[in-house]
């Protein structure tokens, strides 16, 4: 596998793959990766005929009192997992590449009304940050299919609407959240629960399959949103939403609207953990 650091290194690799006609598949991470990730790149691999991953971790995602500068970076284990994985090639830039003139007067890219609600009104700029710094890599690495994990739900709906609005040559794929046995979805993050908070975290998951029963056995919405969060504080979690929204668009579901999803994200000692379930409500 290939290590680069330089924006023209990485272009004259490229070049060479393209130049041999081959089809480039791109996974972005922030590093500190595991099973989901790897993941992601088993997906990109049957996607492409080269599986391009970067490993970066965006300071404009991030708000002032978050957690940047303790967020775990493990770059050497990650190449280790890339290279077992089959990954060609592994980006790895840093601030001055992505943000040449800085990141204080950088040009931004900003999706409006999905960027707001749910994870964005809890992280004011996060969903721009996220934005920027995908499409700055998407016109880096120029791939064919980008492959992202729907652990991130509103993530992948702000990333659809960028490469539809900006019409990146782009496909984008979702890929299931993978989990741990009892259900908690995979997550760097996880690594931040005590492990009397990791026994208590499958809790999340286990009460968005409980939303979708209620949905599904026609309780209404705003019914089962208030029964999740009380049983989220119960269980010793401080919850900041759970919300129910139509998988499409991430608005209020209309009447008779079916295909849904359940968002929730609460937070659990130091750790933020975000979860989400779709489900299909019977007409």
């Amino acid at each position: 596998m290939l290590t680069i650091h330089s924006l023209d290194d990485l272009r004259e690799q490229l070049g060479h793959w393209r130049d041999e006609g081959e089809r480039i598949a791109f996974v972005p991470t922030m590093g500190n990766l595991h099973d989901g990730h790897l993941k992601l790149v088993e997906a990109a691999r049957q996607r492409g005929d080269r599986v391009v991953v970067s490993i970066f971790v965006n300071p404009t995602q991030f708000g002032p009192n978050e957690d940047f500068a303790s967020y775990p970076r493990t770059e050497d284990d990650d190449v280790r997992q890339l290279t077992a994985a089959g990954a060609d090639l592994v980006f790895l830039p840093d601030v001055d590449t992505m943000y040449p003139g800085g990141t204080e007067t950088a040009t931004y890219v900003e999706v409006p009304e999905l960027s707001d609600e749910l994870c964005g009104e809890y992280r004011p700029g996060h969903f721009r940050g996220v934005a920027t710094v995908v499409a700055r890599l998407f016109n880096m690495v120029q791939p064919d299919v980008a492959v992202f994990g729907e652990k991130d739900f509103q993530q992948l709906l702000v990333i659809r609407r960028m490469v539809r609005d900006l019409h990146f040559p782009v496909d984008i794929v979702g890929i299931p959240t993978h989990r741990e046995d009892d259900g908690l979805a995979m997550s760097s993050r996880n690594r931040y629960l005590s492990p009397q908070e990791r026994g208590k975290a499958a809790l999340l998951h286990a009460t968005l399959q409980q939303c979708a029963e209620d949905l599904q056995a026609g309780d209404a919405p705003d019914d089962v949103e208030a029964r999740a969060m009380r049983a989220l504080e119960e269980g010793g979690f401080a919850p900041e939403y759970v919300s129910v929204r139509s998988a499409a668009t991430l608005r209020r579901p209309a009447d008779g609207e079916n295909e849904l999803v359940i968002l929730a994200a609460a937070r659990l000692g130091k750790a933020r953990l975000i979860d989400n379930l779709k489900v299909f409500r019977r007409p």
